[in-house]
């Protein structure tokens, strides 16, 4: 197909559900960086058991993708989006009242099950809004939304806790959230077809015949969930005057890996993307962990921000590839929930290891996965894949 004949992807529609999916990361990653160094030095947490307080919402998340999946392929998903994005705002104030570490792990839990019905149904919508032709671009780019704001919430989290306290942190996130709301509201989103409710199965919530891929996916997952909690207190460490310059490297390299990379996986060449992306990301983890200079520490992030912004997207287009029509939804979750597990995992076992260890052993550990991850990709993953793949 031509160029020129080729469907519009950068509709209205499809910029705002790409703002909404700015917006809610941007406020959530607000606290990603924050929290641990706030609860350290204000609440007095010990290092090895900040990764507690912070897996709390990634382990809700894994209660609620499943259903999430199902949820969104049998109802509305705008309307799932709208009513769970505003409660995910709403859940903000509460830490305000988060005077013990009790009560900042329930509110972390019930952000993430708001968070994660939000962002299924985002990205759920998100496929619907886009052209099939350019589906893997446009999951790409759509993907870059959440991915920068990962990037930039630490980096804007920083400035503002350190100049302005907790609070307006989390004002600035409200702020945020409520923009979002109101983006979600002008989306305009196509009619589907009538859903019979169908009997329930596991199959529903998990797409069974991803199972390979979801293992596979927990590895660079892992070394995923070390960054956002860790790389400012690393930073600190290794006397970085400004840790956050991490972030905006990172951002960079997502934004540069999403130039070519979705329209290399729409021509084919799926399995050389995450092979590709996990090398670089296994090679930049063992750099960032090794070598401590202000240049070893913004090309790591640079190019880590490139392997995963390459990785990420091919993985999910696996998943949509496996799925009939009418699991797009499950296809969806069951990425997120692979995402969500190796996150925790990260931050879990991140959280003891930098403890009882070191950041360097964490990162070191990091790219060792990833390593590890790219024979299993082409040793499983492949062959499961091309064997059951439906387009």
């Amino acid at each position: 197909m031509d160029k020129q004949d080729q469907p519009k992807l950068w509709t209205v529609n499809y910029i705002n559900i790409c703002i909404v999916n700015f917006l809610m990361a941007c406020s959530f990653n607000l606290l990603m960086p924050s929290i641990p160094i706030y609860i350290t030095e204000q609440m007095g947490v010990a290092q090895s058991k900040t990764g507690i307080v912070l897996a709390s919402y990634a382990i809700a998340l894994m209660f609620v993708r499943p259903f999430s999946g199902y949820l969104v392929d049998i109802f509305s998903r705008k309307k799932i989006l709208l009513i769970s994005f505003t409660c995910y705002v709403l859940i903000f104030f509460g830490y305000f009242y988060a005077t013990t570490i009790l009560i900042f792990i329930i509110i972390r839990f019930m952000h993430g099950i708001t968070w994660g019905l939000s962002t299924v149904s985002s990205s759920t919508l998100a496929i619907d809004l886009t052209p099939s032709q350019r589906r893997s671009e446009g999951i790409g780019y759509y993907g870059t939304f959440m991915n920068v704001a990962m990037a930039i919430g630490p980096f804007i989290a920083i400035h503002i806790y350190n100049n302005y306290g907790f609070q307006k942190l989390l004002w600035a996130a409200i702020g945020m959230g409520i923009l979002g709301i109101i983006a979600v509201a002008l989306i305009k989103a196509p009619e589907r077809p009538r859903v019979d409710r169908e009997k329930i199965s596991f199959d529903r919530f998990f797409l069974v015949q991803g199972w390979p891929i979801f293992l596979n996916q927990l590895l660079p997952t892992f070394a995923w969930g070390t960054i956002g909690p860790f790389v400012a207190q690393y930073g600190n460490q290794i006397k970085m005057s400004n840790p956050g310059i991490f972030f905006l490297f990172w951002a960079g390299g997502i934004i540069a890996s999403r130039i070519f990379a979705g329209k290399l996986v729409d021509r084919g060449k799926i399995h050389l993307v995450n092979t590709s992306a996990m090398f670089i990301v296994a090679v930049s983890f063992l750099v960032f962990a090794t070598v401590h200079s202000i240049y070893a520490f913004c090309l790591s992030g640079l190019f880590i921000g490139i392997g995963f912004g390459m990785m990420f997207p091919a993985l999910q287009t696996l998943y949509i590839n496996l799925a009939e029509n009418n699991q797009r939804g499950t296809a969806n979750s069951t990425y997120l929930v692979g995402f969500d597990l190796g996150l925790a995992l990260g931050m879990l076992i991140g959280g003891y290891i930098t403890g009882r260890f070191s950041f360097e052993t964490l990162f070191l550990v990091s790219s060792g996965l990833c390593f590890v991850s790219i024979i299993v990709y082409r040793v499983f993953s492949v062959r499961v894949f091309e064997r059951k793949r439906l387009r």
